[in-house]
């Protein structure tokens, strides 16, 4: 299908694009919270970080594209209470990064791996809190029914494309840690409270796919 018949923002668009940058090969941008914080470049963008898979799951609503989030719990030692993608550690078996990220989004909410269909991964993501994180980019029927495991996420959400990837909504806000002022994306949406390495993946993609 030719790219000006397929409608901006949706599953179809962001497949084509996404599919577009695969065959161009990774970027060779370092994505991470250091983007906003260029002096902390040294202490988050370094070996012997943990690595980690999220799924950026694209879901094809007919009405438009949306991305599934979720909201973590507040029991959680990493992160607690914050939007996030559906993922997590890299498992030793896990037969690759897709494969982490399937198998994640299973454990958390329930999103069966026949409903996803991956079409690319970003240039790894380094978080302030000792994760290399790889987003993989998916597109989701919208068929599928949702199972969220208590231990682990309080609810799931989602959010439009179109929001997301539009610039007007990327925000910047920054809080002090350490005794030093460290910068963050945030993009508001009604009452959900898009921040720190969510939003930074969310820029990413839209840098590399929307830009």
């Amino acid at each position: 299908m030719d790219q000006t018949t397929v409608p901006l923002y949706s599953a179809a668009d962001f497949r084509q694009r996404a599919l577009r940058a695969a065959s161009e090969g990774r970027d060779g941008d370092v994505h991470g919270d250091h983007a906003l914080n260029p002096a902390s470049r040294g202490s988050i963008v370094r070996d012997g970080l943990r690595p980690a898979a999220v799924l950026v799951p694209v879901i094809d609503r007919p009405g438009g594209a949306t991305v599934l989030l979720t909201k973590r719990t507040e029991k959680l030692k990493s992160h607690p209470g914050q939007v996030a993608f559906p993922g997590g550690r890299v498992d030793p078996g896990d037969a690759s990064i897709e494969a982490s990220a399937k198998r994640e989004a299973e454990e958390e909410v329930g999103l069966k791996s026949e409903y996803i269909e991956v079409v690319g991964t970003l240039a790894d993501y380094y978080s302030g809190s000792g994760f290399r994180i790889t987003p993989v980019l998916a597109v989701v029927q919208p068929t599928f029914t949702l199972a969220i495991n208590p231990d682990e996420v309080d609810e799931a959400f989602e959010v439009p494309l179109g929001f997301l990837m539009d610039a007007a909504n990327h925000h910047t806000d920054s809080r002090i840690w350490n005794n030093i002022e460290r910068y963050f994306y945030t993009m508001p949406y009604g009452d959900r409270h898009i921040w720190g390495v969510t939003a930074g993946i969310i820029r990413a993609v839209h840098d590399r796919l929307y830009a």
